[in-house]
């Protein structure tokens, strides 16, 4: 017996460990160079890529308070063989949410809005749709830090650029509807940011897009950066990849303050200088004050956001370091694309990670927790997707471990005619009942799992939980087959 569990275990050994991608953090350590640093960078992303299959990766990293490097890795168009390039607008996703919080600020600063004040006061060309909670005292802020008690919204609309589409007045009239108390508690909503394009567009009497790029965007000297899409846009927006790989053409959204931006890595790490603490005494797009309202915590108990922030913000997720500062930042995912950036405003040192696939978070985790190393800092919060991604292999080991065992135990009982197969009418048993009834309620899961369009554990674990899903089947295959075999002296 324990012969065979031995040769079990390092047959899933084997098995995991040749699958499993585990790339240990620590090569560039706080005493390399900025060249240094961008080197393994030229090695590590590539590498990443690889291992997870994502197209391509745009990079921008500051520090000291300035743009210091960016690259490109990849393809735009996998099928055309089209490189990516640094000129590349791509699309930012939620990374829009932090941009249009400055545009929001830079209104509460010229006193044309505030932060406390309802919403509802500033838009007389739209009305809240009927809710069974107060709607008049939903205020600006609760829409900056995702305490309004609206939903998420459609994440999976999304329009050709010459396709006809709803105007944002007619989403807003679908999708807003108040589900908790405005202030309750945290739930992250695009819709909310998209209330406030129409607040800006009300209180404004422009359209979202230019007051964003006359006011915050060009201001910050992001010239290849807009949240209008353009057919003349040089080179072209590269095409999305999902999670299996298929290819996204150009979207876009009716509504845009949410996650419509396009923007490269540089102009995004132009973004970030802004609101570093170096920086803030020569920026004259919003003042210290209203930047470390931006930064200051609003939000706590996040749900599953708690596993890798600490708070929220407005329009920015807030991480409490070990030596007392804090770490901004902001993400985004659609169909085929993801983003992030991570900001340390008191030391100058940010970076950007803008790719054209949704099997991109491991790298974008593995990436940070090299970045943080090597500026000195404490493993951030996104970092613990790589550590959890190691956990759940770990499960994966463990269930083909079992499930191989099983199979094993089961294919020897047979050979040796010790187990006979028999239909569950004969010596039906309750061992032989819960066996049913594990097996198939494992495979019930794995149905619906692979019937849902979006499954948040498949998007950040895009290989481990392909073999969780597999292992978990595998098990139950082997339970059902066990449920079928009696011994023969029974």
């Amino acid at each position: 017996m324990w012969i065979r569990v031995l040769i079990v275990a390092l047959c899933t050994f084997v098995i995991v460990g040749s699958s499993s991608p585990f790339f240990p953090v620590g090569e560039v350590g706080t005493d390399a160079s900025l060249d240094a640093f961008t080197e393994h960078m030229d090695t590590r992303i590539p590498e990443l890529m690889r291992e997870y299959e994502i197209p391509g990766v745009s990079v921008a990293l500051v520090h000291e308070g300035n743009l210091v490097w960016s690259n490109a890795y990849g393809y735009a168009d996998l099928h055309k063989h089209t490189p990516l390039t640094k000129e590349a607008r791509l699309r930012v996703q939620s990374i829009s949410k932090s941009v249009t919080a400055w545009g929001v600020m830079k209104l509460v600063e010229q006193g044309h809005i505030e932060l406390d004040a309802p919403v509802q006061s500033y838009l007389k060309n739209w009305s809240f749709p009927e809710s069974s909670y107060a709607t008049e005292t939903l205020t600006v802020r609760q829409l900056l830090n995702h305490s309004a008690g609206l939903p998420l919204g459609d994440i999976f609309l999304r329009y050709s650029p010459k396709d006809e589409m709803p105007s944002l007045k007619e989403r807003l009239s679908a999708e807003v509807f108040l589900f908790q108390e405005p202030g309750a508690r945290f739930s992250y909503s695009n819709t909310g940011f998209n209330l406030l394009e129409l607040l800006i567009e009300e209180v404004t009497g422009r359209t979202f897009s230019s007051y964003m790029e006359q006011e915050i965007l060009l201001p910050l000297g992001m010239d290849h950066s807009s949240f209008q899409w353009s057919e003349v846009f040089d080179p072209p927006v590269p095409n999305g990849y999902d999670l299996k790989g298929r290819e996204i053409p150009v979207y876009v959204y009716p509504e845009k303050a949410s996650g419509g931006l396009f923007a490269t890595a540089e102009d995004i790490g132009l973004f970030l200088t802004a609101g570093m603490a170096v920086n803030t005494e020569e920026s004259s797009i919003l003042d210290q004050k209203s930047i470390e309202e931006l930064y200051s915590p609003n939000m706590e108990h996040l749900g599953l956001y708690t596993m890798v922030f600490d708070s929220y913000g407005l329009g920015h997720y807030i991480e409490r370091l070990k030596d007392g500062s804090i770490a901004v930042s902001h993400g985004g995912q659609g169909t085929g694309w993801m983003s992030h950036f991570h900001s340390i405003p008191v030391s100058g040192d940010g970076i950007v990670l803008l790719a054209n696939s949704q099997r991109s978070w491991p790298m974008i985790s593995y990436v940070l927790a090299d970045w943080s190393h090597w500026i000195g800092h404490s493993p951030l919060g996104m970092s613990r997707i790589a550590t959890a991604d190691f956990i759940l292999w770990i499960v994966v080991g463990l269930i083909l471990f079992l499930a191989l065992l099983i199979l094993w135990t089961v294919a020897d009982g047979l050979l040796r005619r010790r187990l006979l197969i028999a239909s569950l009418s004969v010596h039906l048993r309750w061992q032989r009942l819960i066996q049913l009834v594990t097996s198939l309620s494992i495979i019930a899961i794995l149905v619906w799992c692979a019937n849902q369009k979006y499954l948040f554990l498949t998007s950040v674990f895009p290989i481990s939980s392909i073999w969780l899903g597999t292992s978990a089947f595998l098990l139950a295959a082997v339970i059902l087959l066990s449920a079928f075999c009696i011994n023969r002296e029974s």
